[in-house]
């Protein structure tokens, strides 16, 4: 398990490029701390920011995420997401546009085409199982899970070489090999970035923990539990959809995941169709 001390958080803040929070989260947070917050007032100040507004568009009118008929003004796009859903899908939207690829030794355009397509899957997931997950949650951890990989590619010219090293070893995870190489790890840089964006916690403690296979130790079915699972299997789906393999972790794992989610492997296959369909579409 990942220790995070204030020790930890401030060698990240020393030695990592962590872009500042945006001004369109700073004004949003403002207007949710007010007596009675207004949806209208968000989705003004959503709309001034024509990517975001159309990226939740997209989002919201994704068969992913469920809705039985589509939405077109960012309004109303607003009034369904409510503001757990503003909390959560905004600073995800926005994470994508604060890196820039000459400052990166992988590519950016790859990193965030996998990790769109992992919260989409996380949506299909969540659809499926039984248990009610915010599905914005869902979306925003596919999307944010990795997000420490990106800060870790500007600082260290060679980091595409532990990531090649983690996809040829069953060894070492990934976050064995950055500890071994930089003695830190994405995780803990993305639990950073995520908190100093003021990311609902959950998701916080989920990006820190995402490669902890301890968090099915003893099954629950906590929210928290039931995300870890959705998002595990949802990137064992993608990469064996796209890829053709499963991920690292899939055979240690795959009987508590399916458990946790009470679902049975007819229900794993009938999901598997269903991202088959999405992914090849």
């Amino acid at each position: 398990m990942i220790v995070v001390n204030e020790q930890v958080l401030s060698d990240v803040n020393k030695n990592f490029i962590i872009p500042p929070k945006p001004q369109i989260l700073n004004e949003l947070e403002i207007l949710a701390s007010a007596q009675e917050p207004s949806l209208s007032d968000a989705a003004e100040i959503i709309a001034k920011d024509v990517a975001i507004s159309s990226a939740i568009l997209k989002i919201i009118n994704s068969p992913s995420y469920g809705l039985v008929r589509s939405v077109s003004d960012i309004k109303q796009a607003i009034m369904f997401l409510g503001w757990n859903g503003i909390e959560a899908l905004v600073p995800s939207l926005k994470l994508k546009q604060m890196f820039t690829q000459k400052e990166c030794c992988i590519s950016l355009e790859r990193f965030w085409d996998t990790a769109t397509e992992i919260a989409e899957v996380n949506m299909i997931v969540g659809q499926c199982i039984k248990e009610k997950v915010p599905i914005e949650y869902l979306y925003t951890l596919g999307l944010f899970h990795d997000c420490g990989i990106v800060p870790m590619a500007i600082k260290f010219d060679n980091y595409v070489s532990a990531l090649h090293t983690s996809n040829n070893t069953h060894r070492e995870s990934l976050i064995d090999i950055e500890e071994r190489l930089y003695g830190t790890n994405h995780a803990t840089v993305g639990y950073y970035l995520a908190s100093s964006w003021h990311l609902p916690i959950d998701i916080c403690q989920l990006i820190l923990r995402h490669h902890d296979m301890s968090m099915l130790n003893n099954i629950t079915g906590s929210n928290q539990q039931l995300c870890y699972c959705v998002l595990k299997m949802s990137e064992n789906l993608v990469n064996s959809v796209l890829r053709g393999d499963t991920t690292k972790d899939w055979d240690d794992i795959e009987k508590q995941v399916l458990a946790t989610l009470n679902m049975s492997e007819d229900d794993y296959i009938d999901v598997q169709e269903e991202v088959i369909d999405f992914l090849n579409c």
